[in-house]
């Protein structure tokens, strides 16, 4: 079901409201079997999902974002991010939003992806910016050329008229980081009318510019944070609408707990947990963030909710020097992690360099 009440039907951009999609998004990863990760533990992954899902953390707004870059949406099989989907549908049952990520190396493959989306009852899309070529991905130049991203959006939103998060990684730039400027922002905003959100994947001063942007911009885009060691100053700027972010794998509690602390009003209690009680030293994670999605699900493992570390090649194993200092820094807020004897007998089973 759809929380949205259209499982799926919008017929056009007026039934949209982005006030429904300003939420805690979170973007979870996908477990596979640890001796094949050419398979997916979806009983694993079902179980994980049910831990987001108590009424405490839903009354707070946590809604999913199913097949995330998190969830190695682009080494997975069309009938597995099916099954992805599908199993968040069914563990929310209408009670939070679940939107479904779309990305394909062609655009006929983008609205395929978003017309099974539609089909299973999603209740928006998550788009990525094209894969492939380097013309389009590495090298290309988003501000002379926006209509790289804004067409294949445009052709989806005509095709299945859902609600739409964007996910707006772009080639690094001094200013922006690792998204896309607010030349490009402007453009796919103007031609696409069906967007409700934007992930903020940018370094600080970027986050700044573009939040910014989005506030004045002439209809509601929720801004969403997603670096998690940026959290607390984007809660004390007020440019935080929710989040679209990985940080919640593994850290759910004590980020609920500061959160609530912000939406209270209470800066000094949001301030300790976040200095004192351990939380911007997890966030470091963020750190080296050309290993983010190694360091998510490393941590996942040692917090003892997904049963293995491994990802689908070639995405890589995690070293062993980030599992002694993600291993820390979750003692370090107070989160329990599994035996040291099960983290050795893992580390000598995918035989694991410094």
């Amino acid at each position: 079901m759809a929380t949205n009440g259209t499982n799926g039907t919008h017929t056009g951009t007026s039934a949209i409201d982005p006030e429904k999609f300003k939420r805690l998004f979170f973007t979870p990863v996908v477990p596979f079997l640890h001796d094949d990760p050419y398979t997916v533990d979806y009983d694993n992954y079902r179980s994980f999902i049910r831990r987001f899902l108590k009424d405490e953390y839903l009354q707070q707004g946590i809604a999913i974002i199913a097949n995330p870059e998190a969830g190695e949406l682009f080494t997975l099989e069309r009938e597995e991010r099916r099954k992805v989907l599908q199993i968040c549908i069914e563990e929310a049952a209408g009670r939070c939003p679940v939107i479904a990520g779309v990305v394909h190396v062609h655009t006929k493959g983008y609205i395929e992806t978003a017309r099974d989306a539609q089909e299973l009852g999603a209740d928006g899309l998550f788009i990525f910016p094209p894969i492939g070529a380097g013309d389009i991905v590495a090298i290309w130049d988003s501000d002379k050329y926006p209509e790289i991203f804004s067409n294949i959006i445009q052709e989806v939103s005509a095709a299945v008229p859902l609600p739409i998060v964007i996910h707006p990684v772009g080639r690094y730039s001094i200013p922006f980081g690792q998204g896309l400027p607010i030349g490009t922002t402007k453009a796919i905003l103007d031609a696409c009318p069906n967007i409700v959100g934007w992930k903020m994947t940018y370094n600080f001063d970027g986050y700044r510019k573009i939040a910014r942007f989005l506030q004045r911009y002439s209809r509601p885009v929720n801004i969403l944070a997603a670096v998690g060691h940026y959290m607390h100053e984007n809660h004390a700027d007020r440019m935080f609408d929710g989040t679209s972010s990985g940080a919640w794998n593994y850290a759910l509690e004590p980020m609920m707990e500061h959160l609530k602390a912000w939406r209270k009003g209470d800066w000094k209690t949001a301030t300790d947990l976040w200095e004192g009680g351990g939380l911007a030293e997890l966030q470091h994670i963020f750190e080296d963030i050309g290993r983010l999605h190694v360091r998510y699900k490393t941590a996942v493992w040692l917090r003892g909710l997904i049963k293995t570390p491994v990802m689908r090649p070639p995405m890589p194993k995690p070293r062993l020097a980030e599992i002694q200092e993600i291993t820390q820094a979750l003692v370090g807020a107070k989160l329990e992690v599994i035996p040291e004897a099960e983290i050795q007998q893992t580390i000598k089973s995918l035989n694991l360099v410094l």
